[in-house]
């Protein structure tokens, strides 16, 4: 059993790795092979895979994980600003903080459970939000946002070419350049900014899933499952799901200087109670509790975010330009509702759909087409591993006679 699982996860890791790698051709035929989107999925696919960390294995439910996300942005860009323009000390620095913040707010936040726990993350990131806008305006540079300027002074390199602002650069190579790798005569065209996102993404998922597996995840899920009867048992869990908070947080700090990394910009918007429904909304959609759920929550809510959002009435007319005039403009006047401005409507169908049809999200639903292809395939006959198990008995599984055939258990 333990021989399979581990087959399983390694299939899983290699499969996730060559989807995320290939991405940007995978998603192209639907208009979201560019980098900046497909950065946008890997970095949000992270935030929500530290939050299912939390939410998924011990059902702790945070409505304030938009605060570990703008804090992680604010370091990252104060790291840029102050020692290098490489990300690497950025990306250390933020997660540093971010766990360190996480630890104080879950130390209190986690003294309540349930719906009151809940309550206290969402009013502490709504305090780190006020703070951020308008009191540590020093730090914060307030609703205008923190950014990078040319009297930036590093200390561990230039401040870049003459009259131009530095870009985030990953040893040398900005985040925003096309890098060109000769291949079988071939060249291929690679965005620094987007593959480095993507091998920490892997990294990160290879991480929770090693969480998943350990006794550590294993101790996650009994307090989800019923917390009130392990503490019962003299077992104090209280460390156990603080652990799993500052690593929810790490990873949402994580994603914060990843998206630092992407635009030098960091505001007091990234920590609305907005942005912490929005992973919520992301995890539940994907499947909570499962590995691969959540980016794919990630990736979808994103692609309605940047796609669905910019189709407007020419672009759904010319869908039906092969009718008639009068059906085609009648075609585009109910379905131009539920694009563009309006893609939230969409989304909030689709959530809701999900939510009622399929409780464990969008895994659950592939998990059920691949029970029901596996039960149309046909039924299963016995294997030569079946057999040996019987013949390890002292017998082997027979057919009964048919009731006409008369057995003579006499010797002749």
């Amino acid at each position: 059993m333990l021989k399979t699982l581990r087959t399983n996860d390694t299939a899983l890791m290699i499969l996730f790795t060559l989807v995320v790698l290939a991405g940007p051709l995978i998603l192209a035929p639907v208009g979201a092979g560019y980098p900046d989107l497909m950065q946008r999925f890997v970095i949000y696919g992270i935030f929500a895979i530290g939050f299912n960390i939390l939410f998924g294995l011990t059902g702790y439910l945070s409505f304030g994980h938009a605060a570990f996300l703008g804090v992680g942005s604010y370091s990252a860009l104060w790291m840029l600003k102050l020692l290098s323009i490489n990300i690497v000390p950025a990306i250390i620095f933020a997660v540093v903080v971010s766990g360190l913040f996480a630890l104080l707010i879950g130390f209190v936040s986690l003294r309540r459970s349930g719906i009151y726990f809940s309550i206290l993350t969402l009013a502490f990131a709504q305090m780190s939000y006020n703070l951020a806008y308008s009191v540590l305006t020093p730090i914060t540079n307030g609703e205008t946002g923190l950014q990078l300027d040319l009297e930036d002074p590093r200390i561990l390199d230039s401040a870049g070419s003459a009259g131009q602002v530095a870009s985030p650069s990953f040893f040398g190579l900005e985040m925003g350049d096309t890098a060109v790798v000769p291949f079988l005569g071939m060249d291929l065209q690679f965005n620094v900014g987007f593959y480095v996102s993507a091998l920490i993404l892997i990294g990160m998922f290879y991480l929770s899933l090693r969480i998943f597996r350990s006794p550590f995840g294993m101790i996650l899920r009994a307090v989800k499952s019923n917390q009130t009867r392990l503490n019962y048992t003299g077992f104090n869990s209280r460390p156990y799901t603080l652990t799993a908070f500052v690593i929810s947080g790490m990873y949402a700090g994580l994603a914060g200087a990843l998206l630092v990394c992407m635009d030098p910009l960091a505001g007091a918007e990234r920590m609305q109670w907005t942005a912490s429904g929005e992973v919520v909304l992301m995890t539940i959609m994907g499947g909570a509790g499962t590995l691969i759920g959540p980016v794919l929550g990630a990736g979808i809510i994103k692609y309605f975010e940047n796609i669905f959002s910019r189709i407007n009435d020419e672009v759904v007319l010319g869908w039906f330009s092969a009718l008639p005039d009068w059906l085609a403009e009648a075609f585009t006047t109910v379905i131009s509702p539920f694009l563009g401005s309006g893609w939230h409507i969409s989304l909030g169908l689709i959530f809701m759909l999900v939510v009622i049809f399929l409780p464990g999200g969008l895994v659950e639903g592939a998990n059920r087409l691949m029970n029901l292809f596996t039960r149309l395939s046909g039924p299963r006959k016995n294997t030569a591993s079946e057999e040996d198990a019987y013949a390890d008995k002292g017998s082997l599984p027979t057919k009964a006679a048919p009731s006409s055939t008369v057995v003579n258990t006499k010797e002749s």
